[in-house]
């Protein structure tokens, strides 16, 4: 594992082969139905035009019609590709060159405590078991401390700028989405245009991902299966591939396209829609050959902001997104794994005997 030979000593690479090796000899390989790779089907995920809402030229049939097309998709998949969505190409490949560089740095560097805002997570350094282990690393930074002057992008100037950039055009896309989807759902479109309460630049995140070529793939996850804690997700990927989802009860692998964006529902929008929307599970199968970059924009708001629901009955009780988070971390302390909405449910469902 050339590549990988100075990942404890000063090179770039975080120690994953360290944590896989060590995790091999406390618990040995996972379970079959715990492994990252299986044979799954490519699909095309749902792929939708967005130029009618993110210009002013769309006429309101258009509109409605996008809108009834994610919603649809929202619904069937919990994922979705856009189109003309302004996120330029040549943007998105600066962006690209700078993640490039950026985790180009040594280790020590990328994990100080002040590099992009002591952003910085590699694998999972708690992890008991090669089922919690993430072939992967990343920096996850609150978009409000992008322009702050705190935040230490090193010797990256240049690094700044381009977040700022592709946040806010990132953030365009999530609003314009959200607004169309809480539409489909809510009679007043006033009410809809707020919508979700809570959310502005200093609530939401920017993640910066690097899924390293692994040696011991197809059985490894560059991240472990999971759904996302926020309304919705979305997410500028490379053509390298290796995005799965769970549909009809299989795994899904996702057919990258070259300049599409995917958008997905993540738990918040899912208790808002009393689960017309569906955050699905998905994951990321490591590649043994090619690395993989990817960037996020993850729409959440205040950790006091309650979540709410698009009208009653709701099947949740009231809950905050602070309260979400924080149970979430308690329960994969306590379990190794994220137990989500079902928490939050007014009617508990019964417990295994």
């Amino acid at each position: 594992m050339p590549a990988f030979a100075e990942s404890g000593g000063g090179g770039a690479e975080p120690p994953l082969v360290e944590s896989y090796l060590d995790l091999l000899r406390r618990g040995g390989i996972a379970p079959a139905e715990g492994r990252a790779a299986a044979a799954v089907e490519e699909r095309e995920l749902p792929l939708i035009d967005l130029e009618c809402l993110m210009t002013a030229t769309g006429d309101e049939a258009r509109r409605a019609a996008c809108a009834g097309a994610m919603a649809r998709a929202a619904s069937e998949w919990g994922f979705f590709q856009v189109t003309n969505h302004g996120v330029g190409g040549a943007l998105l490949e600066r962006l690209r060159a700078e993640q490039a560089r950026l985790f180009r740095l040594p280790f020590e560097t990328k994990s100080r405590a002040g590099l992009l805002n002591g952003s910085y997570r590699w694998g999972a350094p708690t992890a008991t078991s090669l089922r919690h282990l993430s072939w992967s690393e990343a920096f996850h930074v609150p978009l409000a401390s992008i322009s702050g002057s705190a935040c230490d992008f090193g010797e990256l100037g240049s690094l700044r700028g381009v977040m700022q950039e592709v946040a806010d055009a990132m953030s365009r896309v999530a609003k314009a989405v959200a607004v169309a989807l809480a539409g489909s759902l809510m009679q007043a479109a006033a009410e809809a245009e707020a919508f979700p309460a809570g959310c502005d630049e200093t609530t939401c995140f920017l993640r910066l991902n690097r899924y390293p070529a692994c040696p011991f793939a197809p059985d490894t996850f560059g991240l472990v299966p999971h759904t996302d804690s926020d309304f919705l997700t979305v997410l500028c990927q490379d053509q390298v591939g290796g995005l799965q989802l769970m549909k009809d009860a299989r795994w899904v692998a996702v057919k990258p396209h070259p300049d599409a964006l995917i958008v997905n529902i993540g738990d918040l929008f899912q208790a808002w829609s009393n689960n017309r929307y569906k955050s699905v599970e998905h994951k990321v199968v490591a590649n043994a050959k090619a690395e993989r970059f990817s960037a996020a924009y993850f729409l959440c708001p205040s950790y006091h902001a309650p979540v709410g629901t698009c009208g009653e009955p709701s099947p949740y009780r009231t809950f905050t997104f602070g309260e979400y988070r924080r149970k979430v971390q308690e329960d994969v302390k306590r379990t190794g794994k994220k137990i989500g909405l079902s928490n939050f449910l007014k009617q508990q469902p019964p417990q295994p005997q």
